[in-house]
């Protein structure tokens, strides 16, 4: 278990947290939730021990051991993949270097030996002799092959990274475990590997993510943070959204009702306070109106966007044509003979492990690259809006956002520009900030406010909820939801792909694909169902060669 107890943290004279107390139980999920700059991750430094509360104290069941998901992506250049993953349990990865150096002594003393029977049996009782095929194990699962668990972190490009430091968390079974944003960056099988993994998980989860699918999967609480408290509610995260708007409903009509109390008493004092008949009922009710207490609402600090993407024109039958696209990138061949038609009703969902090929195929129909060979023809009547997922060209200028922004709408008038700014949470003097400023949350909502403005037809969208956080993503999902164009993406978000998509094309190593009208979930089902005939296929085989 571990709790806090009166935690409180000032920032100047700002207090982020104020005399939190809270408790985490063993064989619990958490979900960490709360606006941007709410203090998440602040939190979970300071559960983790990496930064000192103000006042108050966290309290670890003693003997138990902590484990967080590093940020540092280049703290382990110097070691290899799987020694960076047992290096998640500082104690066995400590016990097996001094192992090494006392048998490589060349001079091996009595002393040496005692020393190295008592390393021996502690390496024992923590299960060191399966560390490295638990690593192994966790590697693999996220999608690092066999063959990568040696190569130095220094080699490894910075997705696998961010793998491989997930691997090191979860390694040796801690007994807590604290994971910050721990989805980014990772494709949509290894998120649901990590699900099944907290999913079986018996110790104590406290998790940070703006995946609400991935919450609601392997959530049994939810700790939300708002205006410096943290409030406990049983449950994933939908129940808590629905459990937290009731109880604002439930007190809002508690008030209602007092309120009326409120009104009837203070009419019946005005009218009997001078009648000395009523004196006493009136002097009974001021007494009773001075016990009376509204509670008090205090609205949110979530913010929601309002995202709503309106075509200037109705789209027509002839959307996409695709024809033998193939496309070859530093000798590897990303896009291999991709031909496809596009419907007037189509929002796909470009999916699988492939990223590079989705990005490659967006860039070539958004006309920023050329295909090696193979065509496409857009319809006479779609227009496209593009959101790519690099986006560091665009943001390298000294441009006004509401400048930048006006070069893309047909009214060239700063009001009606800033009027698309302030939907999208740029009030004010926001809107004359310089672009290459923006955190990557403001980048990203900048570029959705162009795509509103340009009022396409066609949406293209690579990878668009990264750096937002929930409130933006729910207004992008419930926008994506109601466009009545055509919408070709790639997300990471499980929800978001769900619930908007009708047809899945996932792009497969080679750069072939496979292409079916369903929805996310229908099609993962479905490609279950075919690795698990596969399986059985194969064994069936394996027995008859015996």
């Amino acid at each position: 278990m571990i709790s806090a107890n009166n935690v409180t943290l000032r920032i100047g004279k700002k207090a982020l947290f104020e005399d939190v107390n809270i408790k985490f139980t063993e064989g619990n999920c958490y979900g960490l939730i709360g606006a941007n700059g709410a203090g998440k991750s602040t939190f979970l430094k300071i559960l983790s021990g990496q930064l000192e509360p103000t006042n108050g104290d966290i309290i670890i069941t003693p003997g138990q051991r902590l484990s967080f998901l590093q940020q540092d992506h280049f703290k382990y250049d110097e070691f290899t993949v799987l020694d960076t993953v047992i290096m998640g349990n500082k104690r066995l990865y400590d016990i097996m270097k001094e192992k090494d150096a006392i048998y490589m002594k060349e001079d091996f003393s009595d002393e040496d030996g005692i020393r190295a029977s008592e390393l021996e049996a502690e390496f024992a009782d923590m299960d060191g002799w399966n560390a490295e095929s638990d690593a192994a194990t966790l590697l693999n699962g996220l999608g690092i092959p066999t063959e990568e668990h040696y190569n130095l972190m220094a080699d490894m490009p910075g997705a696998l990274k961010v793998k491989v430091l997930l691997a090191q968390a979860l390694f040796g079974n801690p007994d807590i475990l604290l994971l910050d944003e721990p989805t980014n960056h990772l494709d949509l099988d290894a998120i649901n590997w990590l699900e099944e993994f907290l999913i079986n998980f018996d110790n104590t989860v406290i998790v940070v993510s703006h995946d609400r699918y991935f919450l609601n999967k392997v959530c049994t609480n939810i700790a939300d943070i708002d205006y410096g408290k943290i409030q406990l509610y049983a449950g994933n995260y939908d129940f808590w959204y629905e459990s937290s708007q009731l109880l604002v409903k439930q007190m809002k009509e508690a008030n209602k009702k007092k309120e009326e109390k409120i009104k009837e008493l203070q009419e019946f004092i005005s009218r009997f306070s001078a009648n000395a008949s009523k004196s006493k009922q009136a002097t009974s009710r001021k007494r009773a109106l001075e016990k009376i207490q509204l509670d008090e609402i205090r609205p949110s600090s979530r913010k929601y966007p309002y995202i709503d993407f309106r075509p200037s024109r109705e789209i027509g039958n002839e959307v996409l044509t695709v024809e033998g696209i193939t496309k070859t990138i530093d000798g590897v061949k990303v896009l291999d003979n991709v031909s496809f038609i596009v419907g007037h009703d189509d929002k796909i969902a470009f999916v699988g492990g492939n990223e590079l090929a989705k990005t490659t195929l967006f860039k070539i129909l958004a006309g920023e690259m050329e295909p090696d060979s193979g065509s496409y023809k857009w319809g006479v009547t779609t227009s496209q809006s593009y959101f790519p997922k690099d986006n560091t060209e665009i943001f390298d200028t000294d441009l006004l956002i509401v400048d930048w922004l006006t070069q893309y709408s047909e009214i060239k008038d700063a009001t009606y520009v800033r009027g698309f700014l302030g939907r999208m949470l740029f009030a004010g003097e926001d809107g004359t900030k310089k672009m290459r400023v923006l955190s990557g949350g403001e980048k990203v909502r900048v570029l959705l406010s162009r795509m509103m403005i340009m009022a396409s037809n066609v949406l293209i969208l690579d990878e668009p909820t990264d750096h937002l956080d929930m409130e933006s993503i729910t207004a992008l999902n419930n926008g994506l939801i109601k466009f009545p164009g055509v919408v070709l993406f790639a997300s990471r978000d499980h929800q978001v792909v769900q619930t908007t998509a009708n047809r899945i094309i996932e792009f497969l190593p080679d750069g072939t694909f496979i292409d079916k009208v369903s929805t996310y979930d229908e099609y993962l089902e479905n490609d279950e169902m075919a690795r698990k005939r596969q399986v059985y296929s194969m064994s069936a085989d394996e027995e008859n060669d015996n």
